[in-house]
């Protein structure tokens, strides 16, 4: 058996472009996420202790962070740039097809601020921001059953 390096490194690709993102061993089931501007991630199963993110966490997280992108710009220009919002994604794998058939995303963001009209309006337009805007929710569009309510309403945004 040949010696293994137990130095972890992200090993350079001649592929590496805008975008591009690397996961290194670090440990048995353990890995590092990296991105192009440095930022990193701890990944490991879900059998291990410690803080770390599953792969099917990270789908979820994706998924949240797109949303929440998705609506900001919409959302700050009626409720103003220091408005708070949490968007949760729920939803755990089927064990028998070893898949996610459905994940739930829950965009928690207080709009009592707003007459029912206005707040009718911007939930429709954070929806159509997110099904416009969303590429990780475009992308796992028919793969993956993806329902989203906005501050408690059910809406079609996927």
């Amino acid at each position: 058996m040949t010696e293994q390096t137990t130095e972890h490194v992200h090993a350079v690709s001649e592929r590496i472009a805008p975008g591009s993102v690397s996961v290194t061993r670090i440990a048995p089931r353990r890995y590092e996420g990296l991105n192009e501007r440095g930022a990193t991630v701890q990944i490991g199963g879900s059998e291990l202790d410690g803080e770390h993110f599953t792969p099917g966490e990270l789908l979820k997280l994706a998924l949240a962070g797109c949303v929440g992108l998705s609506v900001d710009r919409v959302a700050a220009r009626r409720l103003g740039d220091e408005y708070a919002m949490t968007v949760w994604a729920h939803g755990r794998s089927d064990q028998e097809s070893n898949r996610y058939q459905q994940i739930d995303e829950e965009v928690i963001v207080d709009l009592s601020v707003l007459d029912a009209a206005d707040r009718e309006k911007l939930v429709g337009i954070m929806a159509r921001a997110i099904e416009k805007g969303c590429t990780v929710g475009r992308s796992v569009e028919g793969a993956i059953d993806v329902g989203t309510a906005i501050d408690g309403t059910r809406v079609d945004a996927h």
